[in-house]
């Protein structure tokens, strides 16, 4: 059997109760924080990691995986090198997108706004309390520049440890905490024979409309 067949027959039917409205809150934050719940209580590995999509000026597009660190009314937060291509890229636009990926629940949440800046003081409350392997990890890492060889990470990674032995790591510049404030957030339910279930909570000012989307 070639790739192409039997990538034919990888198929799962979800067995999931049907979705109403009913069954939501009418915040999506607060329907973010039960589905949330259901994927830490569920055992599923590291249920706060999500696909981070962003794109330049000209539209060039590109993902990666990062973990959610805070989530309130405001947004939803998470942190990276602000030189990192993400960081360039939202500089030059700064919309993007999540998902959550819960794919054993059959279950995804899809976030979609504008992004900003958390304070720095929000920054530093957050780097203060990482591990001290991470914090290093923060000064070694000059993020998606090309490097020659992973030696120079370990050879940096080692300098900075003598250097910091006896003393806090300061948070770098260059590193910080970005908010997605949500314009648009969709919660997707697999169902049987792909009827499945997806609502869009859509901002209208300071309210939410919900809406059912065909899947």
């Amino acid at each position: 059997m070639n790739d192409e067949s039997s990538l034919h027959s990888l198929r799962r039917d979800y067995d999931r109760n049907p979705l109403q409205e009913s069954d939501l809150d009418p915040d999506p934050v607060q329907q973010f924080r039960v589905w949330f719940n259901d994927a830490r209580a569920s055992g599923i590995a590291e249920p706060n990691a999500m696909t981070l999509g962003t794109a330049d000026a000209a539209g060039h597009v590109s993902c990666r995986m990062v973990l959610l660190k805070a989530y309130d009314d405001r947004g939803f937060v998470f942190f990276t090198n602000y030189g990192s291509r993400k960081g360039r890229q939202i500089a030059e636009n700064p919309h993007a997108s999540l998902l959550f990926p819960w794919v054993a629940l059959a279950r995804q949440v899809e976030i979609a706004g504008r992004v900003e800046k958390i304070s720095v003081a929000q920054s530093v409350a957050y780097f203060i309390n990482r591990p001290f392997g991470s914090r290093l990890g923060a000064w070694v890492s000059d993020q998606s520049e090309i490097i020659p060889s992973r030696q120079i990470l370990l050879t940096k990674f080692e300098e900075l440890k003598r250097k910091f032995a006896h003393g806090e790591i300061p948070k770098p510049d260059d590193w910080g905490g970005y908010r997605i404030v949500p314009d648009s957030i969709e919660f997707w339910q697999g169902g049987h024979d792909r009827l499945h279930d997806r609502f869009l909570y859509a901002r209208t000012g300071e309210a939410w409309k919900i809406s059912r989307l065909s899947p």
